[in-house]
């Protein structure tokens, strides 16, 4: 591994004065001794050699500059405009090129930079290691770049050498010459390679493909290692010597391009050709490598880097004077290495060793042990404890990565900086194996909460404890320790202000379960959420409700125990308005409270279900509390009240359980409808049964509850009515084909609702096509009775069903039908009908006016009347006083409109800004309210909703009629007008700093005061406005003032300029706290003011006076000050800047044989825009100048 020393532009005008500031030998500096010659100082570009020219070496000083070899490399490629892929420079750096790159970066760990070139083309500039860069090559090849492709016939034969071991050889050929290589497959007889690549690319991989190739083929192939410094003068100038050696030879000579690093050249051709251009290259090589030597000097390897220099300025000095010099520094070698010329490597040698003895004198190292475990304490966050001793005390410290495992840290530098480094990195260390550490037992689930979103809360934590060190564990380890790490003071603190942090967050998370029933959960909600947003903000909760979807009835509440309960009042004070809710409280003890809910709740759930969905509330366990709540309609809350009582009697006296298993499909069966078999069953034995929840895991057990007699007898009865379930029988019933295709419509929905209710009994109509009115029932007995029993029912339903029409005008079907039919089903649902609403009729805008035919009026209509449209008929089927009873609540959501008289001119006040008043009436009332437009100029205001909605509808609009006509009195009473002269000179004052005295008294009197805008003809007019009274004390407020200000006085005085920021102070503050004091105003002079000196104080006479005393007194405080800083620094200035005499003549910067020094030349005048013209500027040329032809 080798650093790089590589002279860069910025270094050019250091290299030339030895170290950095190491003094100069006998007075005189190098510097200062040596006149540089013009060529030497500005070297110039390399130019395009002539035909005729025959040097193989690059023209100018710069290109000689050899690097260092080094384990990061950096290289630049261009993509041109033609070739890019993405070629939008309005956003350059800030599009996709600029994504790709950080990708890229992320991936390969490579350093990527963009540039954009005048002529749109893309500079990029990969540093890094070898393999990243590599890496990041080929990926921006493949993602910036447009492809091309071209291909290369070899062989056949020879592909299997192109692929290589297991595809490695053509892995690495892919990623050197970031390009995609397709390889025929075996049994494809094709020679043809494909190539994808930039053209760059494409050139690299021929070339290597045709290297493999011509290895394998019979021609002989002769590899030649010479090293890679040598290869340009074998090449020759633009490739001349090769082309001149193949020509001669007949052999073709490949040298690898100068972006691979490689040393073989190989030679193909036939065997006599090969041999000839091998001894020509050879021959090449001998004699330019005669003129190089190898020397090498010794120097510690830690102290290389000082000799490389910051940027590599040193080096770069040596290597910019004796250019044809190799240096190599090899990482944890003491060995430099020279290679060049005899005598410039001599002189290299030399100053090299110069540089190495002059550090030797004044450049030092330490070594210290400490614990691994401390070393990220060292460094600190961001390295900012390690950076502030790198800087503070001019070193360098290494700290070994935690991978090596050593407790070794070496410092480097001046020897006086590296002794205070190594005393304090030791006293940082002795501190830390001092501190305590100290493990907190906290619940991983409050570690969020106390760390905060995005760490903003454990950040202040940190703050406020600085030297302690907080940890928390990794989530995956679900481990509840957090380790604090600190002075033990610091710890103690941290770890009670922690504690305090957790109790709060314990006690904020309280939370309590509330029951409401699944109804009530949108008025809980509100309008927009309203209700549980104020609740919420009032009572300080987090308050969560089930889903829509959900059928739970559980309202969650979150925070301290006293708020969770006010919202929970709250929130049942809510249901208790809405419905006839009433609740109770019994007293049953504690340790029968567990018996009572059962397992899994399942008792308590019965209960519930029994008693019309009432909600029974058990207190917390461990609570020690008898108090039972139940919650529900009056009546069903008074049967669950003496049931639970029942049954704690019961559990008291003798309770017993018994279990027993019986289909889930005779479940429905066993309970009957409406619960009737069940509830009979429990009338006569006394014991409670209780069947599974659907999220229970056995789906098959019952549970039987009570008396041991009764639960026998229970048990008994169950056991045969499942018995008869189990004695399956075939039995059929004849029904009227006419009613078949009701049963079987709709996918036989009626069918299954019949196979659910009477335990899964099989009912088959015959099928389609054949005339039979035999239905065939099969299970058990008992059910299939009770499913003929049941069909027989829907039949006469069907012979009694009528069908009447409902006329509702189309335009209110959707009124009708609610959101996503709601209000339609529950109609359907309550009244056992079916509605059926009529296709929409877009084109019918009126009545149906169609003709007669023949002239025929129909029967039903009256004279004048005219026949309904069929798109307003609403089709309504079912029981006629069904029917009748489902079309009267279908005209009930009929919306009504009605006529409200408002004053046109309190319109605008009802819409509200952009319609938010009356939009808040609308869902308010559930109403639509239409206003007239302004040109109608009306007071008639439309409500269209239902018959119930309309009144409040109605009454809300006339109160808030009401509420504006108040308050245009009240804008009327506000609107007085008094207006006050006082001489504009007491304007400001009367206004205040910032405003603030004449906004209290605003905000005292509560007026609206006006003061003239500049250019009004009355400046001394001031307008309030408000009610009368409140005008007259704001005008008596506004004279005391003024009577105040005409009894002030303005003094001015002199105090000493170089005193005033002193007295004025940080961004004032020290002057409005004598202003305060003294109740004056103080104005100092405005920069570039006649008389610097002058300060002017107002305010009454005695104020100004007492001021005026107490300024002088600082005056003379601080002139005194002033008197004795100065003459400390004149006597502290050295005395060359006391006598300000020059050192020596500055004459600037000096070359020997520059162009204007040249007979008939003159040096250029670099104040002429004519010799240096400026960017955008036209000059019109003069005459020639020395520095040449001037090309544009």
């Amino acid at each position: 591994m080798s650093s790089v020393a590589v002279l860069t532009p910025e270094s050019f005008a250091e290299h030339r004065s030895g170290l950095g500031d190491q003094e100069t030998r006998g007075g005189v500096s190098e510097d200062e001794a040596y006149i540089p010659t013009y060529l030497e100082a500005f070297p110039p570009l390399p130019e395009k050699a002539t035909s005729g020219d025959k040097s193989g070496e690059p023209i100018g000083a710069w290109s000689k500059i050899r690097p260092i070899k080094s384990s990061v490399v950096t290289q630049v490629f261009h993509v041109p405009l033609e070739e890019r892929r993405y070629k939008d420079n309005s956003q350059f750096g800030e599009g996709e090129e600029a994504k790709v790159c950080l990708d890229i970066m992320q991936k390969t760990g490579a350093h990527i930079e963009l540039s954009l070139a005048k002529d749109q083309g893309l500079s990029i500039m990969v540093t890094g290691k070898l393999d990243s860069v590599m890496k990041a090559r080929k990926e921006i090849v493949a993602r910036l770049q447009t492809q091309a492709s071209a291909t290369v016939a070899i062989p056949k034969e020879h592909h299997r050498f192109v692929i290589g071991k297991n595809g490695e050889k053509l892995q690495e050929l892919e990623l050197k010459t970031a390009t995609k290589i397709n390889i025929p497959r075996p049994d494809d007889p094709s020679n043809q390679i494909k190539i994808t690549g930039t053209k760059e690319g494409i050139e690299k991989s021929r070339h290597e493909i045709l290297l493999i190739s011509a290895e394998q083929d019979k021609q002989a192939v002769e590899r030649i290692n010479l090293q890679k410094v040598f290869h340009p003068f074998i090449a020759g100038a633009y490739n001349k010597v090769a082309q001149e050696i193949m020509q001669e030879t007949g052999a073709r000579i490949n040298i690898p391009p100068p972006s691979i690093n490689k040393d073989e050249i190989f030679i193909i051709g036939e065997k006599e050709p090969v041999a000839q251009a091998a001894t020509r290259i050879r021959k090449i090589y001998e004699e330019k490598a005669k003129s190089v030597t190898v020397a090498e000097v010794t120097a510690p390897a830690w102290l290389h880097r000082f000799i490389i220099g910051k940027k590599g300025q040193n080096i770069g000095r040596i290597t910019q004077q004796l250019p044809k010099v190799h240096i190599e520094f090899t990482d944890g070698e003491e060995t430099i290495t020279l290679e060049g010329p005899t005598e410039e490597v001599q002189i290299a040698q030399t100053q090299i060793q110069d540089i190495i003895n002059d550090l030797l004198t004044r450049m030092d190292y330490t070594e210290i042990m400490v614990e691994q475990k401390f070393h990220r304490h060292l460094i600190g966050k961001n390295g900012a404890n390690i950076n502030r001793i790198k800087e503070q005390y001019k070193v360098s410290v290494r700290i070994p990565p935690d991978n090596e495992k050593s407790h070794l840290i070496r410092i480097e530098g001046e020897p006086q900086g590296v002794q205070l480094a190594k005393k304090e990195l030791l006293e940082m260390a002795v501190r830390m194996e001092n501190e305590r550490t100290k493990d907190l037992i906290i619940e991983q689930r409050l570690h969020r909460s106390i760390i905060g979103q995005k760490g903003e809360k454990i950040k202040e934590v940190r703050e406020k404890f600085p030297e302690v060190i907080i940890n928390f564990p990794d989530p995956a380890q679900k481990s509840d320790i957090v380790q604090l790490r600190g002075p033990k003071n610091e710890v103690e603190k941290c770890g009670k202000f922690l504690q305090k942090v957790i109790a709060d967050l314990i006690e904020n998370s309280y939370s309590v379960s509330t029951p409401i029933f699944k109804q009530f959960h949108k008025n809980i909600i509100g309008r927009g959420g309203a209700n549980i947003k104020k609740i919420r903000e009032e009572t300080n909760t987090k308050i969560d409700l089930p889903t829509e979807n959900s059928n739970s009835e559980m309202i969650l509440i979150t925070g301290k125990k006293a708020n969770c309960e006010a919202a929970r009042d709250r929130i049942l004070s809510i249901q208790r308005e809405l419905a006839n809710i009433k609740e109770v409280d019994v007293s049953i003890p504690a340790k029968l409270h567990n018996s009572l809910i059962g397992a899994k709740g399942r008792l308590v759930r019965s209960l519930m279900e029994d008693c019309g969905g009432v909600h029974i509330h058990f207190p917390s366990e461990g609570s020690g509390s008898d108090k039972v709540t139940i919650r529900g309609p009056v009546e069903e809350v008074e049967k669950a009240r003496k049931q639970l009582l029942q049954l704690a009697e019961e559990k008291q006296i003798n309770n017993c359980t018994v279990e027993l298993h019986a289909r889930p499909e005779y479940h429905k069966f066993l309970i009957g409808r409406g619960g009737g078999n069940i509830r009979r069953v429990r009338d006569r034995t006394g014991a409670r049964i209780i069947f599974p929840a659907a999220d229970d895991r056995d789906q098959e057990l019952i549970t039987i509850v009570g008396k041991e007699e009764a639960i026998k007898q229970a048990h008994k009865e169950l056991e045969i009515l499942i018995q008869n379930l189990d004695n399956v029988i075939e039995d059929f019933m004849i029904v009227d084909p006419k009613y078949h295709r009701h049963f079987v419509a709709r996918r036989g929905q009626v069918l299954r609702e019949i196979a659910e209710e009477y335990g899964g009994v099989t009912v088959s109509f015959p099928r389609t096509g054949v005339q039979s009115d035999r239905v065939m029932l099969k299970g058990a007995k008992d059910c299939v009775e009770a499913a003929k029993r049941r069909i027989l029912e829907i039949i006469g339903d069907l012979e009694a069903q009528v069908t009447l029409e409902c006329v509702i005008p189309q335009k209110f079907h959707r009124a009708v039908m609610g959101l996503k039919g709601g209000k339609v089903q529950q109609i359907t649902r309550d009244h056992d009908v079916q509605i059926k609403f009529p296709e929409r009729d877009e084109n019918q805008a009126g009545p149906d006016l169609h003709p007669q035919e023949n002239g025929d009026l129909n029967p039903d209509l009256r004279e004048g009347e005219q026949a309904p449209r069929k798109c307003d008929v609403i089709v309504v089927s079912g029981r006629k006083e069904k029917c009748e009873a489902a079309r009267e609540a279908l005209l009930a959501l009929v919306p009504v409109t009605v006529n409200v008289e408002v004053p046109f001119d309190l319109h605008r006040y009802i819409i509200g800004q952009k319609g938010s008043g009356i939009r808040k009436m609308m869902e308010e009332y559930e109403v639509n309210i239409a206003v007239p437009p302004p040109e109608q100029q009306s007071d008639i205001i439309k409500i269209t909703g239902l018959t119930a909605n309309l009144e409040r509808a109605q009454t809300g609009i006339l109160e808030r009629v009401r509420e504006l006509q108040a308050e245009q009195e009240d804008r009327a009473l506000r609107g007085f007008k008094l207006t006050m002269s006082v001489d504009p000179k007491y304007h400001p004052k009367i206004i205040g700093r910032k405003g603030a005295v004449i906004s209290q008294i605003r905000k005292d009197h509560d007026v609206n005061i006006q003061f003239p805008d500049k250019g009004d003809e009355n400046q001394d007019m001031i307008t309030i406005t408000g009610y009368e009274r409140n005008a007259e004390s704001a005008k008596a407020a506004v004279m005391k003032i003024v009577a105040d200000l005409e009894e002030m006085v303005s003094e001015d005085i002199t105090l000493d300029h170089r005193v005033h920021a002193r007295i004025i102070g940080g961004r004032g503050k020290a002057i409005r706290k004598i202003m305060e004091e003294f109740k004056v105003d103080i104005r100092f002079p405005p920069p570039g003011s006649d008389d610097p000196n002058r300060v002017t104080v107002t305010g009454l006479p005695e104020h100004v006076d007492n001021a005026i005393d107490h300024l002088l007194n600082l005056e003379e405080e601080y002139m005194m000050a002033i008197v004795e800083s100065e003459t400390m620094a004149a006597y502290m200035k050295p005395p060359s800047r006391v006598d300000e005499e020059p050192r020596g003549s500055t004459r600037g910067f000096v070359v020997r044989d520059a162009p204007w020094n040249a007979p008939g030349n003159k040096a250029p005048d670099v104040s002429s825009a004519e010799e240096f013209p400026m960017f955008g500027t036209v000059v019109a040329p003069r005459q020639a100048s020395a520095w040449g032809p001037r090309k544009f």
